[in-house]
């Protein structure tokens, strides 16, 4: 039996004017994958993220996410099944909002506790997901109250609470110090290896912030596909130097990436 992907983007261009900012590009994310995309400032990453998140239509070719072609299909129904994180979303949460209720509202898709009814699971499944993050203790905080590491926790935990089956992540490590990198990388690695997590893919500039777990990776330069496929294959001195236009040196141990000039 043929496994059907989680997503597929096939021959995609994105333009602005008479500039090809994006593509073209084709590839595709199965099931149980964790992704990376890596990619230097203005290599198209936020864009494509948009694109996979439904927020944003290519200018050419066809983008199949959850096995519904966007343009095709109501789009607000299928974005319920996909949970995102990144900073564009998280300006939108209230600042005086519980964190607790920051992440039960996701349940309705809406930001802002108001007179929705939310069962005993949406409650639960709300705390259990506060627990995995480590931050069940804040539940009653004001979430404007919060430090960067802890809002970015809440985010994910919000992320997660309708039981998505595509998980995007924007650098969600971005602001944090090495310890609050650290801890959040290992709590979400932890989270990854359950064979009933979603499929996930995050972006960022650094492949320190590339958690355990990561099975895949896709490296950008001006807006294409460098190269792609299994992570170790892909996150090597060769590739990310080239990527990158520097002599970096990469580093694998203990299932982690890092990097230093040469």
């Amino acid at each position: 039996m043929t496994t059907r992907p989680v997503l597929e983007i096939r021959d995609i261009t994105v333009r602005r004017g008479d500039s090809t900012i994006l593509g073209p590009m084709n590839f595709r994310i199965l099931p149980g994958e964790r992704w990376v995309i890596l990619g230097p400032n203005g290599a198209g990453k936020s864009t494509l993220l948009q694109i996979l998140a439904t927020q944003v239509f290519p200018t050419t070719g066809s983008v199949f996410v959850l096995d519904k072609e966007m343009g095709k299909v109501d789009l607000f129904e299928l974005r319920t099944r996909i949970g995102i994180c990144g900073a564009p979303y998280a300006h939108e949460i209230p600042g005086d909002e519980k964190v607790r209720d920051v992440v039960v509202t996701a349940a309705y898709a809406v930001l802002g506790r108001w007179n929705e009814v939310y069962d005993l699971w949406d409650e639960s499944r709300a705390i259990s997901l506060l627990t995995t993050f480590g931050v069940r203790d804040l539940g009653d905080r004001l979430y404007s109250t919060l430090s960067e590491g802890e809002k970015k926790r809440t985010q994910i935990a919000r992320a997660l609470m309708s039981d998505p089956e595509l998980l995007l992540l924007d650098e969600p490590t971005a602001g944090l110090d090495v310890g609050g990198r650290e801890d959040l990388l290992k709590r979400f690695a932890e989270f990854a290896s359950d064979a009933s997590a979603p499929a996930t893919v995050l972006v960022t500039h650094h492949i320190e912030e590339i958690p355990r777990g990561t099975t895949h990776a896709l490296l950008l330069k001006d807006g294409k596909i460098a190269v792609s496929g299994p992570v170790r294959d892909v996150i090597t001195s060769e590739h990310v130097s080239a990527v990158f236009d520097h002599r970096i040196e990469v580093v694998y141990d203990a299932s982690r990436f890092s990097a230093r000039s040469m």
